[in-house]
């Protein structure tokens, strides 16, 4: 796995970890300031820039992650491919890329912009909140994956059908249908009509 901002071990001249910052923004999007990770997540959140990757095998298959158990926030649930949050000034694509490839192992082999959602979703069992404008990005994966197991606890293709199927039994996350369904339209024209989604 290659070292990144985001993998490697911050620590500062007096020996105390660096503190992981995220973008502020206003209701439209606009770059306002920056907050510790964590601080934005506290009740109730700071509006802040995500994005949220779907991508999908060839037959139209829409790959899940189960994020792992030792995530701080939303352990053991399921999600869409990868989430996560541009440092200060790096754009969204280039984030969502980067993030892919640090939980996953892989590459997408075409990633497209999908649109902007805000949301507002508490998570009951964290007391934490999600309040961002995401970043939308859908795409295709053909490699093997090679999930970073202190990201990634599993993942699985699932056809649309297979996901109504899971989404009614298994926990996923606060935000995962408010991102799915503000992709929908991009995901429709990466995979067709005959896919279902």
């Amino acid at each position: 796995m290659p070292i990144t901002p985001a993998t490697a071990t911050h620590s500062s001249s007096n020996g105390t970890a660096e503190a992981i910052l995220l973008e502020l923004v206003d209701e439209d999007g606009s770059t306002i300031g920056t907050a510790e990770k964590l601080t934005a997540h506290q009740p109730p959140g700071q509006l802040h820039r995500a994005f949220s990757v779907f991508l999908f095998d060839e037959r139209g298959r829409l790959l899940l992650q189960q994020r792992a158990l030792g995530k701080y926030h939303s352990p053991g649930v399921w999600s869409n491919t990868c989430c996560g949050h541009p440092y200060p000034g790096e754009a969204p694509f280039a984030a969502a890329a980067r993030r892919t490839f640090e939980e996953l192992g892989v590459s997408p082999s075409l990633l497209a912009e999908a649109g902007t959602v805000r949301y507002n979703h508490p998570d009951p069992d964290s007391g934490l909140v999600e309040q961002e404008f995401n970043h939308l990005f859908v795409g295709m994966v053909q490699s093997v994956l090679r999930p970073d197991p202190e990201e990634v606890g599993s993942t699985d293709f699932v056809s649309a059908a297979e996901l109504a199927e899971r989404h009614a039994r298994d926990p996923f996350s606060a935000w995962f249908m408010t991102v799915l369904d503000a992709a929908r339209p991009a995901i429709r024209e990466l995979t067709g009509d005959a896919a279902g989604w």
